[in-house]
């Protein structure tokens, strides 16, 4: 094993888990210490809600950055980074059946159907199921390749309507949901124009740059 191989394997990727739970730890100090405000189940629900918001669009953002510093080490991370998106989404939606709604399934049931943010940040969720489901490269080489990557085309679906469910949710301030939209713009911008044939691109170099071998979870 190379000392690249050993440093991103026994250093680099157990700092990115660590930091993936670090939300989750500062929710943990809040609530023994009091600070989660008056009324802590809504900050309970947003604040997980945001982080899952906040690194899928990490997770989208591993693959513009891998191909501009010309460094596949940021693909590495990119499985990773859509698991723990995932898993904030699950712990979000965990919040709302358990803290807010008691397990009430008619209440829950009567919110998805009536609310419209609620109905939409379902769909989100169901759509980065199988995303979830299929990350193991195991899954990768059972679907093939081809079938792999068309299935986790739906990330970006799924981010829209995220982005969506946060801008119907927020009652005041909306200028965290348009900084969250405008970088979710940015970086679907990005993949079209990445996806142009390199003659068409800027300086007409658009194949020189080295791009890191794809390993997608979170496209």
């Amino acid at each position: 094993m190379s000392n690249r191989e050993t440093r991103i394997r026994f250093v680099l990727k157990p700092l990115a888990f660590l930091a993936g739970l670090a939300p989750l730890a500062v929710l943990a100090v809040w609530g023994v210490t009091g600070d989660l405000g008056a009324n802590p189940v809504e900050t309970i629900n947003r604040f997980l809600g945001d982080w899952a918001l906040r690194i899928l669009l990490v997770s989208l953002a591993i693959t513009p950055l891998a191909r501009i510093t010309g460094s596949a080490t940021w693909v590495r991370f990119r499985r990773m980074a859509g698991l723990f998106a995932f898993f904030y989404a699950v712990l979000h939606l965990t919040s709302y059946v358990w803290i807010d709604q008691h397990f009430d399934w008619t209440a829950i049931w009567n919110d998805i159907v009536k609310r419209t943010y609620i109905t939409v940040g379902m769909a989100a969720l169901l759509l980065l199921i199988p995303l979830a489901v299929t990350s193991p490269k195991a899954m990768v080489k059972r679907l093939g390749g081809r079938r792999w990557r068309k299935l986790h085309r739906l990330v970006y679906p799924a981010a829209i309507l995220v982005v969506v469910h946060y801008v119907l949710m927020t009652r005041a301030d909306f200028l965290e949901p348009a900084i969250h939209g405008a970088i979710l713009a940015a970086l679907l911008a990005w993949r079209l124009y990445d996806r142009r044939p390199p003659a068409l691109r800027a300086g007409g170099n658009g194949g020189k740059t080295p791009r890191p071998t794809r390993r997608r979870v979170v496209a």
